[in-house]
């Protein structure tokens, strides 16, 4: 590859939250270049054929449809893609391991192994070859070498970290209007060449200045890097809201008051039940692991307590629950506002939500649940979430009900949960809740998301993430959890 190439032709291999979007904005930007998403799975490929897509995202659906058929199309004929294609993504899952060396930490590489074999045995001419799953350091060397040892005479590869730096339910105005693009390659004529093809594609919307070239080790550890740093700043104003419980603080004030701080700044200082989603536990378990293997124990200790963090918040946020509600919610009906782990996603994985179930079933309570776009079925199962969240045996369903409307979920119910910042719950009629649920009637806003003045006027009782509302109601504020525990069942 003696100079840039002109990209014709890309494949992705992997249709899931990654790869869909990416190329359909691609395919919407550059016309003249066919890109074809391919899966394993071919109900996955249906749904992006179909008008019912696999993922919820504002403004996907449109862009798709206006894209597919003209030069964005879906398969499951993964060899034919790499085959034609001049640059290959690979958006394969790399989720946490769960056996073996580094179990609950280490990412499982299995599918991005499987993709770079394949490639190699499929490809008949010169590619470049881009890894957007998040990998740990080093793994474009790794995927460089599976290329390499097993490459046809007279083919060559370049391989580039390019990763995603997407926040679902914003996904694509984050591909649009990007705050950067990261490009690491070799510091070779031919990697740098690899390096401007795949900047030809971004800079057809993309300001050059915001197409960042690094070595591949520094690219890799940036998505890393990001993720923790964010979901460190949850977990320090987490830590922030407990202080603020049992003192008397506002931590909405305080994030305000802090965020003001041009070296600090406002995003991500939003108190919450927890974080969630698919990548912030994922990587940051990732960066633990990578220190702990560097010998550097130190730094493992610092972002592992990152985690413990989100964790303890979770379990703080029921202890809550199970206080106010006189030390029991044994048949108690409790209902779940959102399922999702944020708004504007159907995406579940890591929910807060799914550990709030789980202790609250601990508890023996009646979980109802309604969520605007997750799908029941998905409610249903938690153990397709995780292994942890259920007990062998035990039938979820005695224990949870799904609703279609949040007034039915809401009747009878002892509680109302807000586990997901749905701007639909701003504006429930709370008058007509209260008045169709048992009383006293509690609301516990993990959200920091309603009007909790309005909410007592009304009748409730409220209690809510980083405010001592106890002067209102009998309550008390979480952080001081006293009184024995309700007894657990023996699953």
């Amino acid at each position: 590859m003696s100079e840039a190439v002109k990209i014709k032709n890309i494949c992705c291999i992997g249709a899931g939250y990654v790869g869909g979007p990416t190329c359909a904005v691609i395919a919407l930007k550059c016309p003249d270049i066919t890109v074809k998403v391919v899966d394993l799975s071919k109900e996955r490929i249906d749904q992006w054929n179909s008008n019912n897509l696999p993922i919820f995202e504002p403004g996907l659906d449109d862009i798709v449809k206006e894209c597919r058929g003209r030069n964005l199309f879906f398969s499951t004929n993964i060899d034919a893609a790499i085959h034609e294609a001049d640059l290959v993504f690979i958006c394969v899952n790399t989720p946490t391991k769960s056996y073996g060396l580094g179990k609950s930490r280490a990412p499982d590489l299995k599918y991005i192994e499987s993709a770079a074999r394949r490639i190699a045995d499929i490809s008949t001419s010169n590619k470049i070859v881009v890894e957007k799953s998040t990998v740990p350091v080093k793994a474009a060397e790794s995927i460089m070498e599976i290329l390499n040892s097993n490459h046809k005479p007279g083919v060559q590869f370049q391989v580039l970290s390019n990763p995603e730096f997407l926040a679902e339910g914003t996904a694509i105005n984050d591909l649009l209007n990007p705050d950067r693009v990261l490009i690491g390659g070799e510091e070779t004529p031919e990697g740098r060449n690899a390096i401007e093809s795949l900047s030809n594609i971004y800079s057809r919307w993309v300001a050059r200045q915001k197409i960042v070239a690094t070595n591949t080790w520094s690219s890799e550890l940036s998505k890393l890097a990001a993720n923790a740093f964010l979901a460190q700043r949850i977990s320090s104003i987490n830590s922030m809201s407990a202080i603020c419980e049992a003192t008397g603080a506002d931590v909405a004030e305080v994030a305000h008051a802090i965020g003001l701080d041009s070296r600090i700044g406002p995003k991500f200082l939003v108190a919450s039940v927890g974080f969630g989603g698919s990548c912030f536990q994922k990587d940051v378990l990732n960066l633990v692991y990578l220190s702990e293997c560097l010998n550097l124990p130190q730094v493992a200790a610092y972002w592992n307590q990152v985690i413990e963090m989100n964790e303890y918040q979770k379990r703080r946020f029921v202890d809550n629950i199970v206080h106010a509600l006189f030390n029991t919610v044994c048949d108690k009906k409790i209902t779940i506002f959102g399922f999702a782990f944020k708004k504007d996603t159907a995406d579940t994985r890591e929910s807060p939500s799914i550990t709030i179930c789980k202790y609250l079933i601990d508890e023996c309570a009646q979980i109802s649940i309604y969520d605007p776009q997750v799908d029941p079925e998905q409610m249903l199962h938690l153990n397709t979430h995780t292994h942890k969240y259920t007990h062998t045996g035990i039938d979820i369903e005695k224990y949870i009900k799904i609703y279609k409307s949040p007034y039915e979920a809401a009747k009878k119910a002892h509680a109302i949960v807000i586990c997901t910042e749905w701007d639909e719950f701003k504006t429930l009629d709370y008058e007509r809740i209260y008045s169709s649920m048992c009383q006293p009637a509690h609301i516990f806003d993990g959200r920091q998301l309603l009007d909790h003045k309005y909410l007592i006027d009304i009748g409730f009782r409220v209690e809510a993430i980083g405010k001592n509302l106890s002067k209102s109601h009998t309550g008390k504020p979480f952080s001081s959890v006293e009184g024995p525990k309700a007894k657990r069942p023996k699953w």
